[in-house]
Parts: structure tokens; C-alpha cells; sequence
């Protein structure tokens, strides 16, 4: 897989290394074009200077209209050649000027403008490829753009939330006047919401350090089912209020990788998974080995994703619960996919809409020694 892929890659090279050939050789062309349509005029007009100057030495013209004859010839011969040059050059700089405002306008925060030529030069592979590229890199500064707004307007809310709650409660407790069990109960909603912001802090931090990681280090082989059924309890608390119904009943299956990275990414899942799954309904997780791939599928039911949220709950920040009935910051999912990345692999995300059923699933290459079942 990995020769065919290379291969596809080496062929892609060539295939660009040829387009942009092929270009240069269009703008040699034109250029050469250029220079022989000039000298086509100069020729003509050198054709013309010989004949005046031959009808001029049979008439005995005097030497003065001879040499201004001649001076008139040259500055025509360079009234042309200005023209032409300036014709020309006009037309090879359009693109690049329109490059250039489109490029002014993008660092003056008009992220919706793209980029577009209206001639023949378009339809050349190279020229079509760096129109992609250019309009690619606007839409994702506009994305993230949108990212930001939401970053600013969800996670301010989600700060805003548990601070709220802290100060009142303690207000409550200063001003005095509560019996011992009330002072208990709020003490304990306190302490719930600093852990919330302890929580969603940590999580932006965890972020960042994932997203700093180039490289995968602290590789070990390690049993990939007793970590997930450990994952399972952390999160006791959560499911046993909503009374879920586990699948979790896994045969032993080792693989390589970080193991405190992948940790990570099963809590960030099975957390989801609990956190969408209505009162009664199940959530579980199963494990597959094909393809060289190890794949983990963490699942839960009676909740769908829409089709525009799910390209999209992998950005960091973004959050398909835009009333923010349940908690989180956006963070998690952007955590399980550069963690994916790390080991080589992806994420992909699975909504049924008929049974109900999200399943997330991680997808890490392994070979025969690096996961045993």
C-alpha cells in the first residue's frame, strides 16, 4: 500500500513538474512572439530608411533632410517598440496584479474574496491549481474566522457559567443565615464548578500540547481492552445517572502507541458518547483489526449528528450544541484527532439516522507485531 501510494505521489510530481514546463514554455513563447513582431517593424521600417535614403542620394537631397528622415525613422522605431512593451507587459502583469488585490484584500479581513481569471490562461493546469490554492487558503482563514467568533462566544459562555455560579454561592455563604445542610450544599456546588473550570482549562491546555507535538514519543505496547474498561469506570459517575446500558464485553487486544495519549482520546469519546445518549439507551465500544488498522469504535444511541455538524465537530472550538444545554467546550474531538494523527492515523465519524447510533471510530495503522489479539 505504501509503494502504491508513493508511486501515485511520484506520478502526481511529474504531472506538476510537467504543467508548470509547459507554462514556462507558454510565457517563453509569447515573449518570443513579441520580440519577432518587433523586429518584423524594425526590419520594415530599416526597409523603408534604405529606400528613402536610395531615392534621396538620386535626387541630391541634402544631407540635413537625410539625417532628419533618419531621426524621425528611430523615434518611431521606438514609439513602436514602447508600444508594444507596454501592450504586452500590461497584459502579463493583469494576473499578477489580480493576485495582488485579491491578496491586499485577504489581509484587510475580506476572507470571502476568491480568486478567478477570465481568459485562456485559466484553463492551463498550473494557473488552475494556483487559483485552488489561493481560494483554498481564504476559505480557511474565513473558517478560521468563524472559528474564532465561536471560540469567543461559546467558551466565554461556558466560562461564564461556573463563575457565575461561584460567586453567588459564596455570596450566599458570607451573608450568613443558612442552616449547616444548606452551607454543605452549596460548598459542594463551589467545589463542581471550580472543577468544571479546572476541567475545560486543562482541556484547552491539553490542546495545545498535542497540537505542539510533532513527534510521537513514549511508544509502548500495552493491553488496548483494559485500558478502554478503565476508561468505563473513570467515568462511572456519568453513565450510572443516566442509567446506560454498557457494551464493553471485549476480548484482550494489545497495540503500540503513546498510552497516555490514546487515554485520552477513549475518555474524550466514551465522555461524548455519554453525554448524548438519552436516559436508558446504550453506549459501547468495540475493537476490529483489518486492513492493517487497528479500529476502535466507541458508540452510543438515540442521538444523530446533522451532516453540516459532522464536518465540522473536529474543529477546535466548534460545538453543534449552539444552546448550550450540554457541557463542553469543543475541545475533546479536536484532542482525538491530532492524537489520531500522531499514531499515523484518522477519526471518522458514522450518524445513523435510522437506528439512532454515533459512532466514532479511530483508525491506527498496525502491523501484525504491533497489535495482538
Amino acid at each position: 500500500m505504501k509503494a502504491k501510494n508513493g508511486f501515485r505521489g511520484l506520478t502526481g510530481l511529474r504531472r506538476e513538474y510537467s504543467h508548470r514546463i509547459s507554462l514556462t514554455l507558454l510565457f517563453v513563447g509569447t515573449v518570443f512572439l513579441v520580440l519577432v513582431a518587433m523586429l518584423v517593424v524594425v526590419m520594415g521600417l530599416a526597409l523603408i530608411l534604405t529606400n528613402v535614403l536610395g531615392i534621396h542620394a538620386e535626387t541630391g537631397l541634402d544631407d540635413v533632410d537625410t539625417n532628419s528622415l533618419i531621426v524621425v525613422i528611430i523615434l518611431i522605431s521606438l514609439a513602436v517598440g514602447i508600444a508594444f512593451s507596454f501592450l504586452f507587459g500590461r497584459l502579463f502583469m493583469k494576473p499578477v496584479n489580480t493576485i495582488i488585490n485579491m491578496m491586499n484584500r485577504i489581509a484587510s479581513g475580506h476572507f470571502e474574496t476568491r480568486l478567478a481569471f477570465r481568459s485562456v490562461m485559466s484553463r492551463h493546469p498550473t494557473v488552475a491549481e494556483l487559483t485552488d490554492s489561493i481560494n483554498t487558503m481564504a476559505s480557511e482563514l474565513q473558517n478560521t474566522e468563524m472559528l474564532r467568533s465561536d471560540f469567543i462566544n461559546n467558551f466565554s459562555h461556558e466560562f461564564k457559567t461556573p463563575i457565575v455560579s461561584i460567586a453567588g454561592f459564596a455570596k450566599l455563604l458570607r451573608s450568613g443565615n443558612l442552616s449547616p445542610e444548606e452551607q454543605q450544599e452549596y460548598i459542594a456546588i463551589i467545589e463542581e464548578e471550580s472543577k468544571r473550570l479546572s476541567d475545560m482549562a486543562n482541556n484547552v491546555l491539553y490542546l495545545s500540547k498535542v497540537e505542539n507535538q510533532t513527534i510521537l514519543t513514549d511508544v509502548t505496547r500495552f493491553n488496548l481492552s483494559e485500558q478502554l474498561r478503565k476508561c468505563f469506570l473513570l467515568l462511572e459517575e456519568k453513565w450510572e445517572k443516566k442509567d446506560l446500558n454498557l457494551q464493553v464485553d471485549l476480548e484482550e487486544y494489545y497495540i503500540t502507541g503513546n498510552e497516555e495519549l490514546l487515554k485520552q482520546v477513549w475518555i474524550n469519546l466514551i465522555d461524548n458518547a455519554v453525554k448524548f445518549a438519552p436516559v436508558g439507551h446504550t453506549v459501547g465500544v468495540r475493537i476490529e483489526h483489518r486492513d492493517f488498522c487497528a479500529h476502535v469504535s466507541v458508540y452510543n444511541t438515540g442521538s444523530t449528528i446533522s451532516p453540516e455538524n459532522r464536518d465540522r465537530i473536529f474543529q477546535k472550538f466548534y460545538q453543534g450544541d449552539t444552546s448550550h444545554a450540554t457541557e463542553g467546550n469543543g475541545v475533546g474531538l479536536a484532542v482525538v484527532k491530532r492524537v489520531a494523527e500522531l499514531h499515523d492515523g484518522w477519526v471518522s465519524v458514522d450518524s445513523d439516522p435510522d437506528t439512532r447510533t454515533v459512532t466514532f471510530t479511530v483508525h491506527i495503522p498496525q502491523d501484525a507485531s504491533g497489535f495482538i489479539q
